[in-house]
């Protein structure tokens, strides 16, 4: 007699009721969707990085503990010795342990909306009840609202971006401060946009005990290689290792991180460069007529447009990809993301938009 189980009677209703997180075809395109660094690492440092990687031990597990990367990750950082280090593969993985952690019967886990969407659906993941407080108009925190919000469902843990994700703002430090203050659970701030913010709660670790930082270098280059790290007290991090799988960092990524640690100039120059297009785009775009220009601390812009659907489309058919924002919360009705990328691609985006919009008009 054949088999007749269905997904749906056996997996739960809340993971059915999802859509899978999509990441679109680029093949071709100009690729300015996914907040990554545009440019590549000089060749001398490619030719040091295959070396590495010929001559890597594949045959046998990484090293479980990373040692040699988290020493490289606390110079390249400065994580102060008092602080520990867990590493994950992404942040996405760490906010997983975290959420699977603190996943008792009736806990809450809160963010601000909207914010990166994978601290909701993990939420769902892991079983734990999700709250998102909604940012206000201009997508700053409202501080009154989070408190009430935070005193009322007692959170197990809270999630801050810092640049907020997808809106690319700095939220307000002091009202963050009063947010940690107020929480009886933990807070993390994700850090993930860093490199481009020039603006860290790095240094108030050692004065919040509540208080973790999240970090990736995704975003400065490395976004392959898909490696995270939580910096805080080692009793919270001593904790959450119990529930980091066995050699989830591979032995390439830490063998290639920790050579790209050694030669954190580069980054920095990249950052130095996405940072000064990002300044040329954000008043580019300002001057077209009837966009509405956020600003940000990111390494994308966020901004709001008429038709944004179709603007979309057109932009896509013209094999320039972005992101699409609208339909995805109201506060985002008619947003449209574009990730900096190098001054080509940034031009022939601008270029391409500014010629679609005369054509609208």
């Amino acid at each position: 007699m054949p088999n007749s189980l269905q997904p749906e009677q056996i997996i739960r209703p809340e993971i059915l009721a999802l859509t899978a997180y999509h990441v679109p075809p680029a093949a071709g395109m100009i690729k300015l969707d996914a907040m990554e660094n545009p440019y590549p690492l000089p060749s001398e440092l490619q030719e040091e990085i295959a070396q590495v990687a010929a001559s890597a031990p594949i045959n046998r597990y990484p090293d479980a503990s990373a040692a040699p990367l988290k020493a490289s990750l606390r110079k390249a950082l400065a994580i102060s010795s008092e602080m520990d280090i867990l590493l994950g593969n992404g942040s996405d993985e760490i906010i997983q342990m975290i959420a699977m952690a603190v996943a008792k019967p009736d806990a809450v886990l809160m963010s601000v909306e909207p914010a990166f969407v994978m601290f909701r659906m993990i939420a769902t993941f892991v079983n734990i009840q999700y709250v998102g407080v909604p940012l206000q108009q201009d997508f700053s925190l409202d501080e009154e609202v989070m408190l009430a919000a935070i005193e009322k469902h007692r959170p197990a843990v809270i999630f801050l971006a810092y640049p907020n994700n997808p809106t690319g703002n700095l939220f307000d430090a002091a009202t963050v401060l009063r947010i940690i203050e107020a929480s009886a659970g933990l807070v993390v701030i994700d850090e993930a946009y860093n490199a481009f913010a020039d603006a860290s709660f790095k240094d108030k670790l050692n004065d919040y005990p509540n208080l973790l930082l999240m970090r990736t270098l995704s975003k400065s280059g490395l976004a392959g290689l898909r490696l995270g790290l939580l910096i805080g007290r080692s009793a919270w991090i001593k904790q959450l290792e119990k529930v980091r799988l066995p050699y989830n960092i591979s032995i390439m990524t830490q063998l290639i991180a920790e050579k790209v640690l050694h030669h954190t100039g580069v980054l920095a120059e990249q950052a130095e460069a996405i940072k000064s297009e990002r300044t040329k785009m954000s008043a580019f775009l300002g001057t077209m007529p009837d966009i509405e220009v956020y600003p940000s601390k990111a390494n994308f812009i966020l901004f709001r447009i008429p038709a944004a659907g179709e603007i979309f489309q057109a932009l896509k058919q013209r094999k320039i990809l972005i992101k699409n924002l609208d339909g995805t919360h109201p506060l985002l009705k008619g947003c449209l993301r574009v990730t900096i990328g190098t001054p080509d691609e940034n031009t022939q985006f601008c270029n391409t938009l500014h010629a679609l919009l005369t054509e609208t008009v």
